[in-house]
């Protein structure tokens, strides 16, 4: 059953053209990736669909009773009071159940005769079975322990929302739509403001909800594991490709492999049409196959090749070597008011390290990086830095505060001032600012472009210690996956904070898990790490005393496990298989050399033929021939069937060259 269907939609801005006739089908249980690079048009196609803005044409209908809600990357507003009151209260229909419920009990306490109070009494009753319905269905304990996995803690469930920072806000409002359970779920970038627990639950409690879904998400391992459809914004327009979104990766390679080779193989066709055409367009005998060929080429379609989108391109130039200890962690302390982040922190970062901080938000995970970058001084303690140091810093904050009143190329200049202009494009380039757009100003520019070109400047003075926190926010999946791609290719050290799996997963060679007010190390990789948590909250902790009011472990998530290589074949296996191998390598040999004589013979058989067709064009030139009406018919019969023959040769020579350039590409 079809729950949502978006017809024809169209949208341009200016002279843009981000939605051309499109369409857009969910039906239930339904799960799609929405994906392309920045700007394509992900969140206003997902704002159409939740209504929340009208397209230029087109019409979005929703089945009858269907609930969409929709998560948008800016901060949403919420219902006021306490944290708790405001999920629970999300649900539609309650309030007016409610509102019921009191006006039935104020009309029972005035009803003076008994059949008045009977009927109020039933419809009290009925009204009292809807509610129980509901707190069934949605539970004050269903949307703790929501938010729990959301990193909300017990004590904070009684806290007013208007409290609450951007961050958290994002959170509680998408713990009301999870809470809801609408039918449609609609989610913008969901896990940006979470930290790599949360964002672990929510890859668990998504996995078990039966909503249909639409979902943009830069992370591709948490993509990868929630979609079975993905919705791309290519340049030739809206697509749809089954699968996730590794599948939808090999799909789109196959499509333009495919139409590569389909064009390459025109081509030679072109060619080979063109060079029988001018060898044969003088000979009255080829006039037939001439013509022939000229029609197939006036015919033949275009193969048009799928246009690709430039993509970020990072490579960070060689840095300098630092010392073996580039940074020392000595005895820090840091408090903000009654919170005491660290108490007598000491740390080392060996060269070469790159050393993921993970850990719930508020923790202090990007305090340690402000602290690491003297952005922040501690309340006690050092951080030393090892010989030739050259430190870098990218936070999210920094995107914001880029001077606004600069130009991209002004700001990302101003910090390399020995660089010609010419230089300084050439790296934004990479960045996708060309032409004019280095010219934008900053204040004008969105948010994933003011990261790229903090990104910029970073890259323009990298330093050989770079300190990231929370990289990939605003870029598009391609555009982290190219940062990861460079970072894993850099030559210095890393410290970073990262909630995008995918990123932190490629790159941790070490986890610092900052945790009540310290740091806990484990060496290895980040799955390393996952495997050895998982492995302790699966053991029996606590008993009897056991917090009553702590949050329940999150569940596990379960590492894709990776596909074992084949074993080597030894023994009379290995035998076995090395003279299978053989035998296929001889019949391949065997095939191209008979496809190779096959070839020639058709070239000799042709060459016979046109050159006995050429000594019955003598014959026939001689007047004397047609004295005798016999002869002459003969030599007319003989010279048509040759050719004809000489036509289907050509044809049986054109397919036998074909199958031996499949054979071998070389000829």
């Amino acid at each position: 059953m079809s729950l949502l269907v978006a017809e024809n939609l169209s949208l341009s801005f200016g002279h843009r053209t981000i939605l051309d006739g499109d369409g857009v089908r969910l039906d239930e249980g339904d799960r799609v990736g929405l994906v392309g690079p920045n700007g394509s048009g992900k969140s206003t196609l997902l704002k159409i669909l939740a209504g929340s803005r009208a397209p230029d044409g087109g019409t979005v209908t929703l089945a009858r009773g269907c609930r969409v809600a929709y998560l948008p990357q800016d901060v949403m507003e919420l219902p006021g009071g306490p944290l708790l009151d405001s999920v629970v209260s999300s649900v539609p229909g309650r309030a007016a159940l409610e509102e019921r419920l009191t006006d039935v009990e104020a009309e029972l306490a005035t009803a003076d005769e008994a059949e008045a109070q009977m009927h109020c009494a039933q419809r009290l009753a009925d009204l009292h079975d809807e509610l129980a319905h509901f707190e069934t269905r949605f539970s004050r304990h269903a949307a703790e322990r929501i938010l729990s996995g959301l990193g909300f803690r017990a004590a904070e469930f009684a806290r007013p929302t208007s409290e609450l920072s951007g961050g958290w806000r994002m959170r509680a409002a998408l713990a009301a739509l999870l809470f809801a359970a609408p039918d449609v779920l609609l989610l913008d970038e969901p896990t940006n403001h979470l930290d790599l627990p949360s964002v672990r639950w929510l890859e668990e409690f998504m996995r078990g909800v039966r909503q249909a879904l639409v979902l943009i998400c830069h992370d591709r391992e948490f993509l990868n594991r929630q979609v079975g459809r993905i919705l791309a914004f290519e340049v030739e327009g809206l697509r749809t490709y089954h699968g996730n979104y590794d599948g939808y990766v090999r799909q789109r390679a196959q499509e333009e492999e495919v139409l590569r080779a389909a064009a390459t193989n025109q081509e030679r066709e072109r060619r080979e049409a063109e060079r029988f055409i001018d060898r044969f367009r003088a000979q009255a005998s080829k006039a037939r196959a001439v013509q022939s060929r000229i029609k197939r080429l006036e015919k033949m379609d275009e193969v048009t090749l799928l246009e690709t989108r430039a993509t970020v391109r990072v490579r960070f130039p060689a840095v300098e070597v630092s010392g073996a200890l580039p940074v020392s962690i000595e005895g820090v302390s840091k408090a903000f008011g009654a919170l005491r982040l660290y108490d007598g922190l000491s740390l080392h970062v060996r060269r070469g390290q790159r050393v993921a901080i993970v850990g719930v938000n508020g923790a202090g995970k990007t305090t340690l990086l402000k602290i690491i970058s003297g952005e922040l001084a501690p309340d006690a303690g050092t951080v030393r830095f090892g010989h030739n140091v050259q430190l870098a810093y990218y936070a999210q904050h920094h995107a914001d505060a880029l001077d606004p009143r600069r130009t991209v190329l002004d700001e990302v200049g101003r910090l390399v001032p020995s660089w010609n202009p010419t230089r300084v494009r050439s790296t934004l380039g990479a960045f996708l600012f060309s032409g004019d757009d280095v010219d934008k100003p900053i204040r004008v520019l969105s948010g994933g472009e003011r990261a790229r070109v903090a990104l910029a400047k970073l890259l323009v003075r990298p330093g050989n210690v770079l300190l990231m926190d929370e990289p990939t926010n605003h870029l598009d999946t391609a555009s982290a996956e190219a940062l990861a791609d460079a970072l894993e290719a850099f030559g210095g050290t890393l410290v970073f904070v990262s909630h995008n799996l995918s990123f932190a997963r490629r790159l941790a060679t070490r986890v610092w898990d900052v945790s009540g007010g310290t740091v806990i190390e484990y060496p290895g990789t980040l799955a390393d790490y996952l495997a050895r948590t998982e492995a302790a909250s699966a053991r029996p902790t606590g008993g009897a005393d056991a917090a009553p009011d702590a949050a329940p472990a999150r569940p596990p998530v379960s590492a894709p496990r990776p596909v074992p290589a084949p074993a080597p074949v030894a023994g009379a296996a290995g035998h076995a298989a090395r003279r299978a191998r053989a035998a296929a390598d001889k019949t391949g040999a065997r095939r191209l050399d008979a496809q190779r004589h096959a070839v020639a013979e058709l070239e000799a058989r042709i060459a016979a033929l046109e050159a006995e067709q050429k000594r019955v064009e003598a014959l026939l030139a001689d007047d004397s021939v047609y004295a005798d009406a016999a002869r002459s018919r003969e030599l007319l019969s003989a010279y048509q069937l040759g050719r004809e023959k000489i036509e289907e040769l050509m044809e049986r020579w054109a397919r036998a060259q074909g199958e031996l350039r499949v054979l071998d590409p070389s000829t």
